[in-house]
């Protein structure tokens, strides 16, 4: 299953300002929404669709890093943002 470079909704509350617009995936920060998320360990940051696999997949404790579609410049932003793998909506079977 492709993940990265994926487009999905983003569905959430947390960041207000992008609630229904499209994003596009660039990294899954693995166990981030974990309040013993280690930041350093080795397979806390992937961005390939192989690394994510060996890492057993995308679950409810990870975020999910993003790019946010422009429509005014029709392109994504350079900027990206970490919400809940749960906010995207081609995660949200995911949810507890």
């Amino acid at each position: 299953m492709r993940i990265i470079g994926k487009t999905t909704t983003y569905q959430g509350k947390e960041h207000r300002s992008i609630t229904g617009r499209t994003v596009r995936i660039i990294a899954v920060l693995k166990g981030a929404a974990t309040q013993n998320h280690n930041p350093d360990a080795d397979d806390a940051y992937l961005s390939s669709d192989e690394a994510i696999v060996a890492a057993g997949g995308v679950s409810a404790d990870d975020r999910v890093e993003v790019l946010v579609w422009g429509e005014a410049q029709q392109r994504f932003s350079f900027v990206s943002m970490d919400p809940l793998a749960t906010d995207l909506a081609c995660f949200a079977h995911l949810a507890r």
